[in-house]
């Protein structure tokens, strides 16, 4: 099983950061996603290939600003755990996405897909800013 992270500084007070990362909902703002539907603890990302993937939001926790999701009911992948916290840092706020998957290669994919988000997280916080 391959765990890769992906990190990135933001110029944005952690709250503000949270706000948009933190918001399972709020997915298709910053990653590179067709969509995304909410319906309790169960996210549905689609992507511009059409292909969608369930999601299973297992914390949101605001006092730390974590969340962790997992992609269910998928017979390609096997095992997978995301987890994104939102960390003060100085005057701004150090996000960081860890991703955990089976079979390895999807790891490789989540994380070029991540670094891409975060980089848009970035500037959609520090633009508005």
């Amino acid at each position: 099983m391959a765990t890769l992270q992906r990190d990135i500084r933001i110029a944005t007070a952690p709250d503000a950061v949270w706000a948009l990362v933190g918001d399972p909902g709020r997915l298709a703002e910053w990653w590179p996603v067709a969509s995304c539907r909410m319906e309790g603890s169960t996210r549905w990302v689609g992507l511009a290939t059409g292909l969608v993937f369930e999601e299973e939001i297992l914390l949101v926790d605001p006092e730390r600003r974590r969340l962790q999701y997992s992609i269910v009911n998928n017979p390609l992948i096997r095992d997978h755990l995301a987890t994104v916290d939102v960390i003060a840092d100085g005057a701004g706020s150090t996000v960081v996405y860890e991703t955990t998957c089976l079979p390895d290669v999807l790891a490789l994919v989540n994380s070029g897909a991540s670094g891409a988000a975060l980089r848009e997280a970035k500037r959609i916080l520090e633009a508005d800013a």
